[in-house]
């Protein structure tokens, strides 16, 4: 019987997590896409906390983005991150795209927070 797409996911997902870990000099990158919006996550493995997150429903998001399509909202939502990011001392992550392709939505979020100097 074949897989379902969420199955496929979790288990593209498990394979890609056997690999890399975020540490709190370089966390790992979470992005998890739903039809509507875009979340994304630092995350620090070895003490198993969320440094901080940002998705489309932050409001200062939700103000910019009601005529912007999703990839564009990606992008933003990537910048912003990145910003944030800077301002506490993490200039470097580990991209983890969970199981989605590098493609899209992904893809601009990634290189969204890219301009902004985040390096992955």
């Amino acid at each position: 019987m074949a897989f379902t797409k969420k199955d496929r996911r979790f288990k593209i997902k498990k394979r890609i997590r056997k690999k890399i870990s975020g540490t709190a000099e370089k966390p790992r990158m979470s992005v998890f896409r739903s039809n509507k919006h875009i979340y994304v996550q630092l995350i620090d493995d070895e003490q198993g906390q969320t440094l901080f997150s940002y998705s489309t429903r932050k409001k200062e998001v939700t103000d910019q983005t009601e005529e912007l399509d999703k990839s564009a909202q990606a992008e933003l939502v990537g910048k912003y991150l990145a910003q944030k990011s800077m301002e506490k001392g993490i200039n470097t992550v580990v991209f983890d795209r969970n199981g989605y392709r590098y493609h899209g939505r992904v893809r601009k979020l990634a290189e969204g927070a890219r301009k902004e100097g985040l390096k992955f």
